[in-house]
This record gives C-alpha cells, structure tokens and sequence, in this order.
C-alpha cells in the first residue's frame, strides 16, 4: 500500500521532532512544522535525504563546521538560511 501526502508528512513532522539530539529535533522540528504542509515532492524527497543522515554530522553540516555532500546542499543551504546558522 502506498503511503498518502498526508501520512508521509505527519511521518516526517515525527521523525523531524524525534531525532534524538535537541538541537536537531527544533532545527528540523522547527522547518518541518513551518514548511511541510506547503513542501512539493521534490521538497520532502529532499527533506526524507537530509533525515537518513546522522544527527552529529547535520548539526556540523548546518552550522558550517564541515562540507555537506554535494547532494544535500541545496537542501541543508535552505535549511541554514532559515534557521540563521552562520555557513
């Protein structure tokens, strides 16, 4: 059974809420609650990526302490703008 829009998003809201790292969860809460809604697929293919990786190298990622991987960047550069993280 394929997973509808609305099921995919309170499944990412929960994941972005639930990460395990406090910073992580109100960084990707935070753009999760503000954005999914509105987000097209591309958006929440993207948003699904960034949320496979781990906690300890997103925070570097977003805060600018290390390089994204060239196929997250676009994403993590959007993510950084929105939450003020100096990169």
């Amino acid at each position: 059974m394929d997973e509808t829009r609305e099921i995919r998003i309170k499944r990412l809201r929960m994941r972005a809420w639930h990460r395990g790292i406090k910073e992580m969860d109100l960084i990707l809460g935070g753009w999760a609650d503000r954005n999914l809604s509105g987000a097209d697929d591309a958006t929440l293919d993207a948003f699904e990526a960034v949320m496979s990786e781990a906690d300890h190298d997103l925070y570097q990622w977003v805060s600018g302490q290390a390089e994204a991987p060239v196929a997250l960047r676009p994403f993590l550069d959007r993510l950084a703008a929105e939450v003020g993280a100096a990169r």
